[in-house]
Protein backbone atom coordinates (compact mmCIF):
# COMPACT_ATOMS: atom_id res chain seq x y z
CA UNK A 1 0.00 0.00 0.00
CA UNK A 2 0.84 3.46 -0.54
CA UNK A 3 -0.45 6.84 0.68
CA UNK A 4 0.05 9.35 3.52
CA UNK A 5 0.15 8.40 7.15
CA UNK A 6 -1.28 10.04 10.04
CA UNK A 7 0.68 9.06 12.87
CA UNK A 8 -1.11 11.20 15.49
CA UNK A 9 -4.27 9.80 14.69
CA UNK A 10 -3.17 5.68 14.27
CA UNK A 11 -1.83 6.52 17.84
CA UNK A 12 -5.79 7.72 18.96
CA UNK A 13 -6.78 4.54 16.69
CA UNK A 14 -5.11 2.20 18.72
CA UNK A 15 -5.07 4.14 21.85
CA UNK A 16 -9.24 3.55 21.21
CA UNK A 17 -9.31 0.41 19.88
CA UNK A 18 -11.44 -2.73 20.58
CA UNK A 19 -13.40 -5.12 19.28
CA UNK A 20 -17.17 -5.77 19.95
CA UNK A 21 -17.93 -9.02 18.73
CA UNK A 22 -16.32 -10.34 15.91
CA UNK A 23 -15.78 -5.89 14.04
CA UNK A 24 -12.46 -3.97 14.75
CA UNK A 25 -13.73 -0.47 16.56
CA UNK A 26 -11.90 2.89 17.18
CA UNK A 27 -13.03 6.22 17.74
CA UNK A 28 -10.75 9.04 16.13
CA UNK A 29 -11.65 13.21 15.89
CA UNK A 30 -15.26 12.77 16.96
CA UNK A 31 -15.76 9.89 14.52
CA UNK A 32 -16.82 6.29 15.64
CA UNK A 33 -15.37 3.41 13.13
CA UNK A 34 -16.74 -0.03 13.10
CA UNK A 35 -14.94 -2.09 10.73
CA UNK A 36 -16.64 -4.87 9.54
CA UNK A 37 -15.85 -7.14 6.64
CA UNK A 38 -17.72 -5.35 4.56
CA UNK A 39 -15.40 -2.29 5.35
CA UNK A 40 -12.08 -4.22 4.81
CA UNK A 41 -13.11 -5.61 1.49
CA UNK A 42 -13.85 -1.91 0.25
CA UNK A 43 -10.53 -0.28 1.92
CA UNK A 44 -8.26 -3.70 1.52
CA UNK A 45 -9.77 -6.04 -1.10
CA UNK A 46 -9.65 -8.35 1.69
CA UNK A 47 -12.54 -10.98 2.84
CA UNK A 48 -12.92 -13.39 5.74
CA UNK A 49 -12.27 -16.56 4.17
CA UNK A 50 -9.50 -18.87 4.45
CA UNK A 51 -7.28 -20.30 7.23
CA UNK A 52 -7.41 -18.39 10.40
CA UNK A 53 -3.92 -19.01 12.12
CA UNK A 54 -3.12 -18.16 15.27
CA UNK A 55 -0.39 -19.44 17.89
CA UNK A 56 -2.93 -21.53 19.68
CA UNK A 57 -4.24 -22.67 16.22
CA UNK A 58 -1.41 -24.05 14.54
CA UNK A 59 -2.96 -27.50 13.63
CA UNK A 60 -5.37 -25.99 10.97
CA UNK A 61 -3.15 -27.58 8.41
CA UNK A 62 -3.54 -31.43 9.30
CA UNK A 63 0.05 -32.80 9.81
CA UNK A 64 1.69 -30.17 9.59
CA UNK A 65 5.02 -29.65 11.68
CA UNK A 66 6.83 -26.38 11.89
CA UNK A 67 9.92 -27.87 12.48
CA UNK A 68 10.53 -30.09 9.64
CA UNK A 69 8.93 -27.77 7.25
CA UNK A 70 11.53 -25.33 8.21
CA UNK A 71 14.50 -27.73 7.84
CA UNK A 72 13.34 -28.85 4.40
CA UNK A 73 13.75 -25.30 3.19
CA UNK A 74 16.86 -24.78 3.79
CA UNK A 75 19.31 -24.65 1.62
CA UNK A 76 21.74 -26.99 3.02
CA UNK A 77 19.24 -30.09 4.42
CA UNK A 78 21.28 -31.15 6.70
CA UNK A 79 22.47 -28.27 8.43
CA UNK A 80 22.00 -28.66 12.18
CA UNK A 81 19.04 -26.62 13.26
CA UNK A 82 19.40 -24.54 16.61
CA UNK A 83 17.56 -21.03 15.92
CA UNK A 84 14.88 -21.07 13.24
CA UNK A 85 15.97 -17.67 11.28
CA UNK A 86 15.41 -16.45 7.70
CA UNK A 87 19.20 -16.96 7.45
CA UNK A 88 19.92 -20.21 5.42
CA UNK A 89 16.23 -20.40 3.86
CA UNK A 90 15.86 -21.10 0.12
CA UNK A 91 15.16 -18.17 -2.14
CA UNK A 92 11.89 -18.28 -2.39
CA UNK A 93 11.19 -19.04 1.23
CA UNK A 94 13.56 -16.45 2.51
CA UNK A 95 12.27 -14.03 0.58
CA UNK A 96 8.74 -14.56 1.79
CA UNK A 97 9.67 -15.04 5.48
CA UNK A 98 11.01 -11.17 5.20
CA UNK A 99 7.50 -10.43 4.16
CA UNK A 100 5.80 -11.68 6.25
CA UNK A 101 8.15 -10.18 9.08
CA UNK A 102 7.85 -6.79 7.54
CA UNK A 103 4.87 -6.16 5.79
CA UNK A 104 1.80 -9.23 6.74
CA UNK A 105 3.10 -9.17 10.41
CA UNK A 106 4.83 -6.94 11.13
CA UNK A 107 7.06 -6.70 14.31
CA UNK A 108 9.30 -4.03 15.78
CA UNK A 109 12.37 -6.07 16.21
CA UNK A 110 13.99 -9.54 15.36
CA UNK A 111 12.83 -9.24 12.04
CA UNK A 112 15.27 -12.44 10.88
CA UNK A 113 13.83 -14.66 14.04
CA UNK A 114 10.58 -16.66 13.08
CA UNK A 115 7.68 -17.24 15.25
CA UNK A 116 5.73 -20.38 16.10
CA UNK A 117 3.27 -19.10 13.63
CA UNK A 118 5.60 -17.84 10.53
CA UNK A 119 6.72 -21.19 9.07
CA UNK A 120 2.56 -22.08 8.53
CA UNK A 121 2.31 -18.82 6.84
CA UNK A 122 5.29 -19.48 4.21
CA UNK A 123 3.71 -22.95 3.72
CA UNK A 124 0.67 -22.00 2.90
CA UNK A 125 1.46 -19.05 0.32
CA UNK A 126 3.85 -22.24 -1.24
CA UNK A 127 0.93 -24.18 -1.47
CA UNK A 128 -1.72 -21.85 -2.26
CA UNK A 129 -3.79 -22.51 1.01
CA UNK A 130 -6.37 -19.57 1.31
CA UNK A 131 -5.18 -17.36 4.78
CA UNK A 132 -7.70 -15.09 6.60
CA UNK A 133 -5.28 -12.42 6.62
CA UNK A 134 -8.32 -10.47 8.08
CA UNK A 135 -8.39 -12.64 11.20
CA UNK A 136 -4.25 -12.46 11.61
CA UNK A 137 -4.16 -9.07 11.33
CA UNK A 138 -6.76 -8.33 13.81
CA UNK A 139 -4.65 -10.83 15.80
CA UNK A 140 -2.17 -8.97 15.19
CA UNK A 141 -3.16 -5.72 15.96
CA UNK A 142 -4.19 -6.63 19.19
CA UNK A 143 -0.91 -8.22 19.82
CA UNK A 144 0.50 -4.76 19.42
CA UNK A 145 -1.41 -3.35 22.08
CA UNK A 146 0.24 -5.45 24.98
CA UNK A 147 3.88 -5.74 23.02
CA UNK A 148 5.83 -2.38 23.09
CA UNK A 149 8.04 -3.23 20.34
CA UNK A 150 5.41 -3.16 17.54
CA UNK A 151 5.34 0.29 17.13
CA UNK A 152 2.07 0.28 16.03
CA UNK A 153 1.92 -1.87 12.98
CA UNK A 154 -0.35 -1.42 9.59
CA UNK A 155 -0.06 2.67 9.56
CA UNK A 156 -1.08 2.88 5.89
CA UNK A 157 -3.97 0.36 6.23
CA UNK A 158 -5.21 1.92 9.65
CA UNK A 159 -4.93 5.72 7.19
CA UNK A 160 -7.19 4.25 4.69
CA UNK A 161 -9.55 3.28 6.71
CA UNK A 162 -9.76 7.17 8.44
CA UNK A 163 -10.11 8.21 4.90
CA UNK A 164 -13.14 5.70 4.39
CA UNK A 165 -14.83 7.01 7.45
CA UNK A 166 -14.20 10.92 6.11
CA UNK A 167 -12.51 11.70 9.77
CA UNK A 168 -11.95 15.34 8.99
CA UNK A 169 -7.75 14.89 8.17
CA UNK A 170 -7.11 18.51 7.04
CA UNK A 171 -4.10 20.75 8.61
CA UNK A 172 -3.23 17.26 10.54
CA UNK A 173 0.14 16.45 10.43
CA UNK A 174 0.96 13.40 7.77
CA UNK A 175 3.68 11.34 6.39
CA UNK A 176 3.80 10.69 2.84
CA UNK A 177 4.80 6.90 1.85
CA UNK A 178 5.16 6.42 -1.61
CA UNK A 179 7.53 3.47 -1.79
CA UNK A 180 6.99 -0.03 -1.19
CA UNK A 181 9.34 -2.91 0.17
CA UNK A 182 11.29 -3.98 -2.60
CA UNK A 183 13.57 -6.83 -3.06
CA UNK A 184 16.11 -5.81 -5.96
CA UNK A 185 19.63 -7.31 -7.29
CA UNK A 186 21.09 -5.58 -4.74
CA UNK A 187 19.05 -7.24 -2.01
CA UNK A 188 19.65 -10.56 -3.40
CA UNK A 189 23.32 -10.31 -3.95
CA UNK A 190 23.86 -9.29 0.28
CA UNK A 191 21.28 -12.35 1.25
CA UNK A 192 24.09 -14.37 -0.45
CA UNK A 193 22.63 -15.42 -3.72
CA UNK A 194 23.79 -14.78 -7.28
CA UNK A 195 22.17 -14.73 -10.97
CA UNK A 196 23.50 -17.62 -13.19
CA UNK A 197 22.26 -17.84 -16.65
CA UNK A 198 18.65 -15.98 -15.55
CA UNK A 199 18.27 -17.69 -12.26
CA UNK A 200 18.96 -16.73 -8.97
CA UNK A 201 21.06 -19.52 -7.02
CA UNK A 202 22.73 -19.76 -3.41
CA UNK A 203 26.51 -18.25 -4.16
CA UNK A 204 27.51 -21.27 -2.08
CA UNK A 205 25.38 -23.88 -3.47
CA UNK A 206 27.83 -26.71 -4.27
CA UNK A 207 28.38 -26.47 -0.32
CA UNK A 208 24.84 -25.63 0.63
CA UNK A 209 25.78 -23.23 3.55
CA UNK A 210 24.85 -20.14 4.48
CA UNK A 211 26.91 -17.45 3.18
CA UNK A 212 28.14 -14.87 5.28
CA UNK A 213 26.99 -12.19 2.89
CA UNK A 214 23.42 -12.32 4.40
CA UNK A 215 24.26 -10.58 7.39
CA UNK A 216 24.46 -6.87 5.32
CA UNK A 217 20.79 -7.37 5.33
CA UNK A 218 19.66 -7.50 8.68
CA UNK A 219 21.95 -6.51 11.62
CA UNK A 220 19.51 -8.53 13.98
CA UNK A 221 20.35 -12.00 12.74
CA UNK A 222 22.10 -12.27 16.31
CA UNK A 223 18.53 -14.37 17.27
CA UNK A 224 17.89 -16.30 21.00
CA UNK A 225 19.30 -20.03 21.30
CA UNK A 226 16.14 -21.33 20.39
CA UNK A 227 13.75 -23.41 18.02
CA UNK A 228 11.46 -20.38 17.93
CA UNK A 229 10.93 -17.03 19.10
CA UNK A 230 8.16 -17.36 21.95
CA UNK A 231 5.83 -14.11 22.36
CA UNK A 232 4.26 -14.96 25.56
CA UNK A 233 7.52 -15.01 27.04
CA UNK A 234 7.82 -11.67 25.77
CA UNK A 235 4.78 -10.34 27.06
CA UNK A 236 5.08 -11.64 30.73
CA UNK A 237 8.27 -10.02 30.41
CA UNK A 238 7.05 -6.54 29.11
CA UNK A 239 3.81 -6.66 31.05
CA UNK A 240 -0.03 -6.81 29.42
CA UNK A 241 -0.91 -3.27 30.23
CA UNK A 242 2.28 -2.33 28.07
CA UNK A 243 0.78 0.54 25.13
CA UNK A 244 1.81 -0.18 22.16
CA UNK A 245 4.74 1.74 20.26
CA UNK A 246 6.41 4.68 22.40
Amino acid sequence: MKGNIYPDFIRVFYTNFKFEGNNLVSHVKGVDMEITYDVWTAVAGLKYAGLRINKGNLGVVEDFNKVQYYKSCLKNQNAQVRTCSVRGLRLDERLLALIVTWILTPRGSNHSVLTEEDPMYIYCIMKKIRINWIHIIKEHMQKAMRLSDYHYPYAILISKFLLYFEVNLEDETSELVNSTQEMNNDSLSKMGFTKIGGKWVSKDCDHGASSNAAADLDEEEHAADMDFQHEDQRETNQGAGTSAGN
